[in-house]
Formats: C-alpha cells, structure tokens, sequence
C-alpha cells in the first residue's frame, strides 16, 4: 500500500483518493498497522488529521451504550483515534502513545456481577508536529530518528504491550520521509502503508496549533435552516420540465438544539448566564493569567483529554483571541475542570463542568460561528460530561443537542463526505434520548427530539434507502405533532406540519403518489392556517409555494385541470409574499414555477384553443420574469435549472406561432421564432456536449429552424441560420 512520489496534475482528485484510502485504512480495525502520511502543506495536514478526527475519533455507537440492564456499565466516551503532537524535549512518539495510554487506559465495560467485562480496544494515534524538528537542534533531530530506529526493541518490550495493539499515523514533510529511510531502516521496513499528498510547501512557523481553522470553514445560521428540495418531473410532449422548488424546513429550529428551551417548566436548567457564571475562583485564575500563558499551560494538562484541549486551544488562537473576554472563558473552565480532577470531586461534579464548556461552545454554534473545532468540542464536552454522570437530569437535553452537533457537522462543508456517517451517528443519539423521555411528563422535550429525528431521516434520505426513511421521517413527524399542539406554540406546531408535508411529498416519488401528495397537502395546509401573512410573509409564501407544487405533481395523477388550476392559485399567492424586492430568488422559483404549470395547463386535451393561447402568454410571461430575476442575481444560489427554464420559454414561444389558433402576422410570428431560438442557444451554449440536455436542446435548435422556414419561408430560414454560431451550422444544415 503504498505511492510513488510524483507530479499530480490535479491535487484536489488525487489528495481526495489519497484521503479516503487512509481513513480506510484507519476504519478497517485491523492492528499494528504503522501508517506514513507525508503531506508538505500544512494546512492541508490539519485539515485532513481534522477530519481524520472528526469521522473517527467518536464513533457514537461506540462512544455511548444504553443499556437496558441496570447492573451494567455504560460506554463512557472513549476515543478511537487519538491526536498527539511531537513532545520536541523527547521526541518519542511511542513513550507519549505509552504515557497517554497510562493516563487514560481503555475502561472496562459490560461488567456485571457475574461477568468481568471487557477493556475497550486501544485507539489508533496520530502523530503530527514532526516539521518543527527542523527548527530544533541537530541532536534533537538525531533523537528522533533514533527513537524510530529502536522502534522494533519498544514493540517487544512489556511497556510497549498495548502500542502492540493500536495503530500508528505519523505525519511528515517530505525531507522526513527520505530521512526516515536512510536513517531508520528498521522503522521504514516496518510500515504498512504510506500516503503521500500532494502541495506546496507551508513554512512550519505558520503552523501555530492544530487544528487551525481551516480557511473553507464557514458558519452556519441556526437561525435561517431551510433547504431547497429539487424535482426534475417527467417530460410531457417537448416540454423540458423545469426543476419545481421545494422549502424542506421551516426556519423555527426544525432541528432544534438545548439553547431553544425557553419554555420548559418544572425540568428547567439552569439559565446560561447561571451556566457559564465565572466562580470567585475562576474569576481570580483570570485575573492572574494571561492569554499566551494559559495557552502553554492548557497544552500540558494532565487529567483533560489532549483532543479536548488542542481543539480549545485551536479556538482561542483563531476566532475567540479577538475578544479577550471570549478567550479567557474556555481556559478558565478548562482549568476549573483540571483542578476539579486534582481534587477527587465527585463524578458529578465534573460532569456538571463538562457540561458547562460543552454549553458555551453550543452557545457560540447557535450564534452563527459552527466551525469544525467548534463543534468538537461541544461534541467531546458533552460526551464526556455523560461519561461521568449518566443519571443527569439533563441526560435527554444532552442527547438531543449531542444529536443535532452530529447533524451540523454534516451541514458543515468541509465534511460534506462523511455526511451519512455523521447523520446516522444523529440519529442514534435522537433515539438514545427518546429512550429515555417520558411523553407524558416532558411533552415539549419528546416533541423536539421526534421533530429532530424527523428531519434527521429526511437527510439520511438523500444517501440511502430513500422509500424507508422518508417513512421513518413521517413518523417521526407525526409522533411530535401527537405532543406539540398548535395551543402550545402555533408556530413549531406549523413548522413541524410543513416539515410532514415535506416527508410525504418526496415519499409520493417512490409509492402511494396520490394518496401521499394528497397527505402533504393538507399537512401543508394545516401549517398555512397558522401562519399570519402579515407577521410571517415569507414563510407564507414559501408553504403557499410548496402547496402548490405538490398539487402540480397531484395533476400528473388525477384531475389534472383541476389541480394545476389550483397549483397556479396558490403561486399566484405565494408571489404576493415571495417579491423580487424580498426574496428574489425565491420569487424566480415560484415564476419558475407558475410558467410549467401554466405549459401544461395550455396543453392539457381539454384546454381549448382560446384558453391554449391565453395560458401560453401566462406561461411566457412567468418564464421570462424568473430568467430575468435569475440573471440579476449573479453568483446567487437557484433552486431551478436555469438553462431547463431558458429552453422551456423558448418551447413556449415555439408552440405559441405553430397553433393553429394563433393569427398573428408574419412579423409577430418571427418575433416569437426568433426568442424561441435565442433562448434555445443561450441553453445549449451553457451545457456540456456530451451530456444528453445538449442533445435535446440541439433538437429544439433544428425544430426551431425548420419552423422559421415553414411559417416564414426560406428568408426566415436564412434569417434562422444568421443567428446561429458558425461552428454549429455543418450539423445543424445535415439535420434541416
């Protein structure tokens, strides 16, 4: 398993392909493995060991066991890859594997009194910090590869017994991969694979702690969660359908986490400011040190995972140093939970300090700032926090939010790939915590987490087994909506309707469409009838647009002039609220919208030639205002195929001069010819010429042209052919 080292044209493909064959091989769960990942850009290193870590190091249905047996012991949360850097003072990476190991032994789990139960297996680790020997002494330089050279007497050693047992990831430049073969053959005929990706050299003081804030990271609003859905329907006649819109979720924390509870009564917690209140103590460990030196000291901790407090460390030395007060808070609770090991304090107390920096981290997530690091270390606080306390009353909050972290690292772009991963790992924590609410007790809790579950599925979807969980997601709905009435909060009761109305719409693609569209519809329409349009004028228009998309794909089905002439009411509404001044691009979708609606409309059997007419202007006029709303809004996000709406306004005018119906004179006739053909080449100029749009939109190109000649004779055919690209008319002219 290894690469050659060469030139690689394209290094996002060729580091993807290296990426994935390392976590394979980190996954597998095999043993003894020494793994070799060179990598000469830094900030590509941590962002994969970030990654790395991320997707590995919890695994949740390893990290938290409910057991069902009262004697047995829980799964504390317990690592499967563990981060370490270098200690340059003694630069062995197996002593530190050793020390870790002493300082955190795998705990015993299953135990019973009849069964002694079993350790947990040894983590993986690795090693990063290897490039800042090269500013060290030439001794120190020479101490490592000599540790490396002594590593088969450290594997037979006693000492080193459990290293047997893990793996090892070891993170060099370039120059310390030559350096590791010339100067330490015995470690180098070890290894069982080596990972080589591929970039640009990044100086080693730029790499100030890991893991840095990667420079793709960005936020994500809790406060705006609504998701497009996108539809390509079937063809019908010559109409390319265009992509109909769907809103999946509503803006009102469909997926709701802790800091939401502001309605809770008797099992209130207590309240952030509470939560995060410095105590005397604290306030005086902030006011003795300074930044830089709680820094230091925060790396050399003795009782905190070293994930733990690399990935605090991480924060502070990005977004946080720029608010003093911001920084110190992390490292103040992180040396309170310090002292609090030095102590023996009972297990919940340090639950409850856990907690409360797992807290402050779901707090800033909320506020707009879901970086990676942020959300591991809420991930890792809370999961740490149950470790030591898992009879807390607030064990359901913390599973639910626990679950919700584990959705947003999916939401998260850098980990885009491991979406399903992180998904199914926020699903099995909804379900540890639905374990253990009572319905009847804690409603309000129960009805959050069934709506988080709910939404969980909906993504989960999007992966695997579409048909199945879509159903797990209406049940999951419907459950929360048996706990969370519309007297008990209107508006998360019309969220939680509009997102079943969603489940159902896209269930209606695989089984059952009627009878699941006419579901979706009156789950939509129930979430209209609390929505004020003068108070919620967006999310109004938004479920107005999703009713009547699922009354257009209803059309397909049964009574068809019935349902897209409700389909066109609804739009027609939806853009009272949906403007260009507002929300311009949703306005295009819903004019993206109404004009398919009104195509099939003009050509349904019993559409009569007056009305064909009529419906077809409507139809032009609604493609034409989504084009031009679409084209002036440069670098914006669309939630419709753009090129899909250029030629179906182009097929509008197309049918419009070739009714019989229609009496316009040749110059009108022309005019609508030559804006079908325009349209038409402004698609195909857009599309890849191997993809099969292209060569459906070339047909649309000769069909065009063949229709300027037979309304138009051959001066319109010429007059066609002007306006064609030179490169384009060989073929077009064999084609006519």
């Amino acid at each position: 398993m290894s690469v050659n080292d060469t030139a690689h044209n394209n290094n996002s493909t060729w580091n993807r392909q290296v990426y994935h064959r390392l976590k394979l091989a980190l996954s597998l769960g095999l043993r003894r493995q020494i793994l070799l990942a060179v990598c000469d850009d830094l900030y590509l290193r941590n962002q994969v060991a970030a990654r790395l870590h991320s997707t590995l190091a919890y695994p949740v249905g390893q990290v938290l066991y409910q057991s069902s047996n009262a004697q047995e012991n829980s799964t504390p949360a317990y690592p499967r890859l563990v981060t370490l850097r270098l200690n340059l003072n003694d630069p062995n990476p197996i002593i530190q594997i050793n020390q870790w190991l002493t300082n955190y032994p795998p705990p015993i789990v299953g135990a019973s009194k009849d069964t002694p139960g079993r350790p947990f297996p040894v983590p993986a680790f690795q090693i990063v910090g290897v490039e800042h020997l090269t500013k060290q002494p030439v001794a120190t330089q020479r101490l490592f590869l000599h540790y490396l050279r002594l590593s088969e007497q450290y594997l037979s050693t006693q000492e080193s017994s459990r290293f047997l047992e893990s793996n090892l990831l070891l993170w060099i430049p370039r120059p310390w991969l030559s350096a590791i073969k010339q100067s330490a053959p015995q470690f180098w005929r070890c290894r069982t694979g080596v990972f080589v990706f591929a970039g640009e050299p990044t100086p080693a003081t730029q790499n100030l702690a890991y893991p840095e804030r990667f420079s793709t990271s960005r936020s994500l609003d809790l406060g705006n969660i609504e998701q497009s859905i996108l539809d390509e329907s079937a063809n019908q006649a010559d109409l390319r359908t265009a992509t109909t819109e769907f809103n999946e979720n509503n803006s009102d924390f469909p997926v709701e986490i802790q800091g939401n509870r502001v309605h809770k009564t008797e099992e209130v917690s207590p309240s952030t400011a509470d939560l995060l209140k410095a105590t005397p103590q604290q306030q005086e460990s902030t006011n003795r040190s300074g930044s830089g030196s709680n820094n230091q000291s925060l790396s050399s901790l003795s009782y905190i995972s070293s994930e733990l407090a690399e990935l605090v460390i991480a924060t502070i030395n990005t977004s946080i140093a720029q608010n003093t007060e911001d920084s110190l808070q992390p490292q103040q609770i992180l040396l309170e939970i310090e002292e609090l090991h030095e102590n023996l304090v009972s297990e919940e107390i340090l639950a409850e300090a856990y907690h409360r920096l797992g807290t402050l981290y779901r707090l800033r997530i909320e506020q707009g700032d879901a970086t990676l690091e942020n959300l591991m270390v809420a991930i890792i606080a809370y999961q740490e926090a149950i470790s030591y306390d898992e009879n807390s009353r607030q064990l359901p909050d913390i599973l639910n939010d626990l679950g919700t972290l584990y959705w947003m690292l999916y939401r998260t772009p850098p980990n885009s790939e491991e979406g399903q991963t992180y998904i199914e790992q926020a699903i099995e924590f909804y379900q540890l915590a639905l374990k253990i609410i009572s319905p009847q007790t804690h409603s309000e809790t129960y009805a959050r987490v069934q709506n988080n579950l709910g939404t969980a599925y909906g993504d989960l979807a999007r992966f695997s087994h579409p048909s199945e969980n879509w159903q797990q997601a209406i049940f999951a709905y419907s459950e929360a909506l048996s706990y969370r009435t519309a007297e008990m909060d209107s508006l998360k009761y019309a969220a939680c309707q509009n997102n079943l109305g969603t489940a159902y719409w896209h269930l209606g693609q695989y089984n059952q469409p009627i009878v699941h569209l006419k579901k979706a519809i009156a789950a939509y329409n129930e979430a209209l009838a609390h929505y004020n349009p003068e108070e919620e004028p967006l999310k109004y228009g938004m479920i107005q647009n999703n009713i009547g998309t699922a009354c257009w794909n209803l059309a397909q089905y049964e009574q068809p002039a019935q349902n897209l002439q409700l389909a066109i009411d609804v739009y027609s509404e939806a853009l009272k609220y949906r403007t260009p001044a507002n929300v311009p691009s949703a306005c295009a979708a819903t004019q993206n919208n109404l004009g398919t609606a009104y195509w099939h409309l003009a050509n349904l059997s019993e559409t009569t030639q007056e009305a064909r007419q009529k419906y077809l202007q409507l139809c032009i006029s609604a493609y034409e205002e989504a084009i031009a709303l679409a084209h002036s809004l440069s670098g914006t996000s669309l939630s419709f195929d753009l090129l899909a709406s250029h030629n179906n306004l182009g097929l509008a005018h197309y049918q419009l001069v070739i009714d019989k119906s229609f009496n316009g004179d040749k110059a009108t006739r022309s005019q609508h010819l030559e804006v079908a053909l325009d349209n038409h080449l402004q698609a195909l100029n857009g599309l890849s010429k191997q993809a099969e749009a292209y060569q459906t939109t070339f047909a649309y190109v000769v069909k065009t042209i063949r229709a300027f000649h037979n309304e138009l004779g051959i001066q319109g055919q010429n007059l066609a052919l002007s306006k064609v690209p030179s490169q384009l008319l060989p073929e077009i002219l064999s084609k006519l």
